[in-house]
């Protein structure tokens, strides 16, 4: 996807998971929206800062990344839920569009999946409101399901994630 595209997930993922966390609909919800929606937009944009250095799709669009910046609030106490926005934008990169992301850089396979559509599609926009969709589907089963991944919530919570 697109810078656009990525922008795009992040703001409708913020606003999602910001009812999915506080769902009355009132200034509570709002708090948190504005709480984690810069963290989230800030971290869908990192990954592509390789296409400035690097090899794109590979130098910063891989897990090891990924777990560095979730742990880095645990070391550091800021950037929380900057991590929200590089998964994202990896599930974007591998559900919204044809070509895959290296996971596993410095090796340089890319993984994809057979779905998704070019960037500059004219169904790239809708394919990228329909992968949000699915994330906040996904987080919203795990919290209200009070599924075992729950238990990571809680972890999380009392961390200060």
């Amino acid at each position: 996807m697109n810078k656009e595209g990525h922008v795009l997930n992040a703001v409708l993922l913020s606003i999602g998971l910001g009812y999915v966390f506080e769902p009355a609909g009132d200034v509570p919800t709002f708090a948190m929206i504005a709480e984690i929606s810069v963290p989230i937009v800030l971290g869908a944009l990192f990954p592509d800062v390789d296409t400035a250095f690097g090899k794109h799709r590979k130098t910063l669009h891989n897990l090891p990344l990924l777990a560095v910046v979730y742990a880095y609030p645990v070391y550091f106490g800021n950037l929380h839920y900057v991590w929200i926005g590089v998964l994202t934008h990896y599930v974007l990169d591998l559900l919204g569009s044809k070509r895959g992301i290296a996971l596993f850089y410095p090796f340089e396979k890319e993984y994809s999946l057979p779905v998704g559509v070019a960037v500059s599609s004219k169904w790239a926009t809708a394919v990228t409101v329909a992968v949000t969709f699915f994330e906040v589907a996904v987080v919203a089963l795990i919290v209200h399901l009070d599924l075992p991944v729950q238990d990571l919530t809680t972890v999380a919570g009392a961390l200060g994630l």
